[in-house]
Parts: C-alpha cells; sequence; structure tokens
C-alpha cells in the first residue's frame, strides 16, 4: 500500500514536470494563501498552470503573478462554493454551476495543504457571511419586537386603566341599579350596565389579541431571518454571475482581436498548428466541457503556377458566376412593396407551451399571435427565392461547375429565415398555392398539402429555362423547454432537362432558441449532401451550430465538390445567411492539425475565391412587416384566377394580415373543426365501404399522386399535370370546400 502511494505522487510528480516544471509550494501570509495550481482549460490545451490566490474567502486566479496588479482571470466566493476531491491530485470547486475549477496539484501533499486552506477559508467566510447577515438582520428585527412590545405595555397600561376605571363606573350603575327606581329610569340605567359590560370584554379581547400577535412574531423570528439570508445569497450569487459573465465578454472580445490578426496574416502563411512559443487566447477558456467544433478540412493558398497555368480552364465557370443573368425579363406585373405592419399584441407564450415540451408541434392549437401571414406551402415556395441559381446552373456546360450553383441553392433557402420566427400557417388539408412567375422569371410553382397526420407538403417547379424542382416535405417538430427543433423531412430534386443531371438532397435542423425567456432567434445545423445521380458527383455541405464560445464567423457553411472518384474539384465557403464562395481545388494532401479522433485534415490548396451567390437586402421597414423578403410581401397578395383552395383564399390568414388577430383566431377555431368534421365523415365512408372494424382515412390529393420514387425508393407525390390547364380554363369543380 505505501509503495502503491509513492508511486502515485512520483506520477503526479511527472506529470508536473511535463506541464511546465514543477509547481512550488503555495505559501501563506496571514490569511492569504498562494500558488502554481494546473488548471482545466479546454480539451486542446488540457491543464495550464495558473497562480492562485486565496484571500479574504476568495479564491482568484492569474494567468501570471505579474497579473496580480491588473488582470483577473476569475473569482469564486468560497462561502457557497463545494470543494470535492477527485483522486491523488486533482480537486474540483464549484459555487453551483456558474463557475466550475478542477485543478491539478504538483503531488499529494500540495493538493492537501490547497484543500486545508480552501476548507478553513470556506468555514471562516459563511462564518462571518452568516454573522454579518445575521447580526445586521438580528438588530434589526430586535427593534421592530422592541417597538411592538413598547406599543403592546402602551395597550396593557391602557387597559389597566379601563378596567380600574370600568369597575369604577360599573360600582356607580350598580349603586344606582339598587336604588329603587321604575319606568323609563330603570331601563336606561340597566342599558348602560349592559354596554359598560360589553366594552370592558371588547377591550381585553383587543388585549390579548395583541399579545397573540406579539407571541407569534418572536415564535417565527427565526424562519424569517433564514429566508432573508436566502435571499441575501441568493443576490450575491447572481452578482458573481454577473462579474464572470462581464469577464467573459472580455475574454471573448480579446479572442476576437486576436482571430481577427490571424486571419489578416493568414495569406501569407502555410497553416500548422502554433509553435510552443505563441501563446493562445482560447487556452484560459473556463468553459472545459464545451469546445468549437474543428473545421474537417484546411484551405491554403494555391502555389503562383497554378493560377498561371489554370486560368484558361476556369475563366468560362468564372465569367459566368460573376455576370448577372442578363436574360431576366422586365416584371410586367406590378406587385405590392408593403403589408399591414404587424400589431403589437402581447401575449404570454409559456402560459400556452408549458403543457407542450415534448408534443408535436402540429398538433398543439396555437394562436395566430405566434404566426405569420403566410401559410407552409408559402414558405415552401419561398425556396425559389434565388431561383436564377438553377437558371445559371442549366446553362453549365460542365456538372462539377453545375454542382457549385445547386450547392449554392440549397444554402440560399435558408437566408430568409434568419429573422423570421413567426410560425407560418399549418396548411388545411387539400388547400394549394400556386406561384405563377413565368412572364417575369420564367417559372411555375405549385404546393398542395397532401397529407395532415403526418402533415407533409408536395411541391412542384418548372421553368422555360431547363430545370425541374419537386419535393415533398414532412416537417416533425418538439418543442424542448428552451428552445424548438423543426426537422423537415424528405427529399429535394432538381432535374437539368440539357444534361439530364438529376441531384437530391435533403434539408437541416432548424432550432429556434428563448421560447421563454429573451429574445427570439434561428439557428441551422446538420449536414447536406448533394448528389447527382447521373454522374456519382457529390458536395458535402456542413452548416455549424451557434457556438458562444467559437471565434469562427456565425452561421457558418463549408462545403468540398466531388466527383465520383472522391477526388475534390471546388472548396465552398460562406454563410446562409448572407453569401456562398467558391475556390478551385488545385492540389489536395493530409497534413495540418489533427482532426477528431487523431484524424489527419486534408489541407487544399485553392485559387482566390469568388463569389457564387448573396443574399438579397430586406426592403425598407421589414422589422414591422414580419422581416419578410421582396418575395414574401407578395406571396399573400390577392389575384385572380386561382384555385378555390389557393392559401391566398384563406380567411383566417386574410385577417391575420389585417391586423383583426381576435377574428383571426375565431376564424381559425372554425376551420379547423371543419377539417375535423371532413375527416370523420371520410373515416366513415371507408369504414362503410370496406366493411371494416379499423378506420381509414380515404384521401386522395388533386394535383398530386401517390407513388413510388426510383430515384430514393421513397413513397412520394408526384405532381400528375392538370393544375395549369384547369386554371386557364376557369374549371375549378374538383377542387374541395375546404375554407
Amino acid at each position: 500500500m505505501r509503495k502503491s502511494k509513492k508511486a502515485r505522487i512520483l506520477k503526479s510528480f511527472s506529470i508536473s514536470c511535463e506541464c511546465g516544471g514543477i509547481a512550488p509550494t503555495p505559501t501563506p501570509a496571514g490569511d492569504t494563501y498562494k500558488g502554481w495550481v494546473f488548471k482545466w482549460t479546454n480539451y486542446i490545451k488540457g491543464y495550464q498552470r495558473r497562480w492562485f490566490v486565496l484571500s479574504n474567502g476568495l479564491l482568484s486566479y492569474y494567468r501570471t503573478q505579474a497579473e496580480m496588479g491588473h488582470t483577473c482571470r476569475g473569482t469564486i466566493n468560497l462561502a457557497t462554493a463545494n470543494i470535492t476531491v477527485d483522486d491523488a491530485c486533482n480537486f474540483m470547486i464549484s459555487n453551483g454551476g456558474a463557475q466550475t475549477y478542477h485543478l491539478k496539484a504538483s503531488c499529494e501533499v500540495e493538493r492537501q495543504k490547497w484543500i486545508t486552506a480552501l476548507e478553513l477559508a470556506k468555514a471562516k467566510a459563511a462564518r462571518m457571511q452568516a454573522e454579518s447577515g445575521a447580526g445586521s438582520q438580528n438588530a434589526e428585527f430586535q427593534s421592530a419586537m422592541r417597538m411592538l412590545g413598547s406599543k403592546v405595555e402602551d395597550l396593557s397600561t391602557c387597559n389597566d386603566l379601563i378596567s380600574k376605571h370600568g369597575s369604577a363606573l360599573q360600582r356607580s350603575l350598580s349603586e344606582l341599579d339598587n336604588l329603587t327606581l321604575t319606568g323609563e329610569a330603570g331601563e336606561k340605567i340597566r342599558q348602560v350596565t349592559e354596554r359598560a359590560t360589553l366594552f370592558r370584554i371588547t377591550s381585553n379581547a383587543m388585549i390579548n389579541a395583541c399579545r397573540d400577535f406579539l407571541s407569534m412574531a418572536q415564535t417565527h423570528s427565526k424562519r424569517w431571518q433564514k429566508a432573508l439570508q436566502a435571499e441575501r445569497e441568493q443576490r450575491v450569487r447572481l452578482e458573481e454571475t454577473l462579474e464572470q459573465l462581464a469577464k467573459q465578454h472580455n475574454h471573448l472580445e480579446r479572442a476576437f482581436r486576436g482571430a481577427a490578426q490571424a486571419n489578416a496574416s493568414a495569406d501569407s502563411k502555410s497553416i500548422s498548428g502554433p509553435g510552443k512559443g505563441e501563446v493562445s487566447d482560447d487556452d484560459d477558456n473556463e468553459f472545459f466541457d464545451a469546445m468549437e467544433e474543428a473545421p474537417e478540412f484546411i484551405t491554403v493558398p494555391a502555389d503562383p503556377q497554378f493560377h498561371k497555368r489554370s486560368s484558361s480552364n476556369v475563366s468560362s465557370f468564372n465569367s459566368e458566376i460573376c455576370q448577372d443573368d442578363q436574360s431576366e425579363l422586365v416584371p410586367l406585373k406590378k406587385r405590392r412593396t408593403r403589408i399591414p405592419d404587424k400589431p403589437n399584441y402581447s401575449l404570454n407564450l409559456w402560459s400556452i407551451m408549458k403543457n407542450c415540451i415534448g408534443k408535436e408541434l402540429s398538433k398543439i392549437p396555437m394562436p395566430v399571435n405566434f404566426n405569420e401571414p403566410i401559410s407552409m406551402l408559402q414558405r415552401l415556395s419561398e425556396d425559389l427565392e434565388y431561383h436564377e441559381l438553377l437558371d445559371k446552373a442549366a446553362k453549365s456546360h460542365n456538372s462539377l461547375e453545375q454542382m457549385c450553383y445547386v450547392a449554392a441553392f440549397c444554402v440560399s433557402a435558408y437566408s430568409t429565415t434568419v429573422y423570421r420566427t413567426g410560425k407560418p400557417f399549418n396548411p388545411l388539408l387539400g388547400e394549394t398555392y400556386e406561384l405563377d412567375r413565368q412572364r417575369e422569371s420564367g417559372y411555375r410553382s405549385l404546393c398542395e398539402q397532401v397529407s395532415h397526420h403526418p402533415p407533409a407538403a408536395a411541391h412542384h417547379a418548372i421553368s422555360d429555362r431547363g430545370w425541374t424542382l419537386r419535393q415533398e416535405i414532412t416537417v416533425a417538430s418538439k418543442f424542448r423547454g428552451k428552445y424548438l427543433s423543426i426537422m423537415p423531412l424528405g427529399t429535394i430534386h432538381a432535374i437539368f432537362e440539357k444534361s439530364n443531371n438529376h441531384y437530391t438532397w435533403k434539408k437541416v435542423t432548424t432550432t429556434v432558441h428563448n421560447i421563454i425567456v429573451g429574445k427570439l432567434w434561428i439557428d441551422q445545423s446538420g449536414e447536406i449532401d448533394v448528389v447527382n445521380h447521373t454522374t456519382g458527383d457529390r458536395c458535402h455541405l456542413k452548416f455549424a451550430p451557434y457556438s458562444y464560445f467559437s471565434r469562427d464567423v456565425a452561421r457558418k457553411v463549408t462545403g468540398v465538390v466531388m466527383d465520383k472518384t472522391g477526388k475534390a474539384h471546388y472548396v465552398l465557403s460562406g454563410t446562409w445567411d448572407e453569401k456562398m464562395e467558391f475556390s478551385r481545388v488545385m492540389q489536395s494532401s493530409r497534413g495540418g492539425e489533427n482532426g477528431t479522433e487523431g484524424r489527419q485534415k486534408t489541407v487544399y490548396q485553392t485559387l482566390k475565391a469568388k463569389e457564387l451567390w448573396r443574399r438579397n437586402p430586406l426592403p425598407d421597414g421589414a422589422e414591422t412587416m414580419y422581416y419578410f423578403t421582396a418575395l414574401a410581401l407578395t406571396l399573400n397578395e390577392p389575384e385572380e384566377g386561382v384555385a378555390p383552395t389557393d392559401s391566398r383564399l384563406r380567411p383566417d390568414q386574410r385577417l391575420m394580415e389585417d391586423g383583426r388577430w381576435d377574428e383571426a383566431n375565431a376564424e381559425k377555431q372554425r376551420l379547423e373543426e371543419k377539417q375535423r368534421t371532413a375527416r370523420r365523415e371520410r373515416e366513415r365512408e371507408a369504414l362503410n365501404q370496406r366493411s371494416s372494424s379499423v378506420p381509414h382515412e380515404n384521401y386522395k390529393a388533386r394535383w398530386f399522386e401517390h407513388t413510388e420514387d426510383k430515384i430514393t425508393g421513397e413513397a412520394v407525390h408526384v405532381y400528375k399535370g392538370g393544375y395549369w390547364e384547369a386554371k386557364d380554363q376557369g374549371k375549378w369543380e374538383d377542387c374541395p370546400d375546404i375554407f
């Protein structure tokens, strides 16, 4: 046993030497205790040596002793802290969640010295805090008790006087009563005697009630003191948390400045791991259990020889990307540029959502107060906001170049969501939405709600410029308490007529944060594989989730375009809310820093990045119009000749857009009840037809046919035709009555 203990001490001694030298013994100075201790920073840097100072019940640390005069890296109040011993050299200090220090001493002896000093300091700080709080509270309480006692004594004195004079009055009345008086005088004397007796009883009851109140106040004094002490401790913890947040903010600012300087010099240097002498800002990251997700690959400028040699090979692609498509037609119809401003109605979200945690969002009856005045079908049509990317892709002569445009189109669909925290209207079964922009932009789009449970919408768009887009999206959503996760299920297809290239991809998860407290904000996270099933080309896109600890740009998207052999040809980078760029890969190699699980990242030597797509600016006043884009403002504009099931004709949505929310909520309930009644009728008909004990909803979509997709094997709804012909003829007899 003694040998094992000695081995542990020697092992700890060895570890401390590897981390930067033997930590000297902490030195006490009065009530102050100082010394070097190894502190866990993050998974990249591990334990780093820090100078700790224990003074007046506060444990503070600094990067060096010289920092003590100007920069404290963190402080924990030991009065409310927990001290835990992990093993021979490791120990942990936490104040309940806001701050946690994982520490390692150079050996077991040094750890024990620190533990002893910390426990003594904690006991002293807790005692002083209790005495200070209790002393002031006791003095305050005793003063109040003395005042109450004084008043009760005054009441007692008054009671004695009342009793004394009352007794004298009673004797006088008794003497009068003994006189032989008849008639009215005798009756008056008896009334006065009774009233005097009642007065004496009432005054005694008042005095007794005051004495009971004083007794109860004294009995509950300890409970009051504990409640006051708890409030005081809570205030101290909040102040410490606020101080810590301010320090973290300062650290983040320094990290941001450091990252900006590093990026400025990146063009002239090859990327490599930091040298031993370099100092990194993030090695002081106190959030040891959270780390920035490392990039999957690294890009560096290609050698100058590649620029000259490859200029002729990429000139056509570069010029096509940098120039706008000049074949756009002038709009023939003036579309609206404003909608009524959003009313400023307040509503307690928590009162509605607290009973919905873990449930499917589509099954929760939500008032229109949380909506935006468009349906999910119209929101789905917004994927065509940047249809010109598909126009350019259709004109590409090379499948890898075409893939860049298709990938940019995938990302662009999310740019309209960055400020859109409102919930679209859930479409009614059989509801449709057409977006006819053939004259202006060459395409026509049709959406139909083809299923209600689960909710599913089919979408088909075709363009005169040589492309077809189709998708069937089922939205699964869960409310998690602090955030809402929206998971689109289904595959998107893009088919190009000239090349016969057929692309597929799926959507990433959308997360709405701060559902209960704070300002709502949206994030997109996940990975997308865009696959060309004709050639085997592939583009892997990664949407990085937002991280408080990341020094990288927010909403970042990266991707690599590869041929069927896995060779990289283009690197994509940008953000889903602003722009995407592409870089031609001239050479790739394994190297650089190690990635996840010890794997080396790929280093791509690329040409200078070119802009592939950029988000259009929002219209003036968008913040009062649900942050709609110029296209979104036109989606619910009344239009003649559309099907009677079109979202533009939905009455609750129209009332909501006009700001008549109370009427919209009543209309929404009517439509939902009408939909439930129609569903029960279909189930009843199906039961009668099949003579089955299991109800079955025999619903068939009007414009889409249920079939199996030949590419993915999924059961999907595909446009079967006839809508635009019916519109031209004005024949809508087969459309259901849903509004």
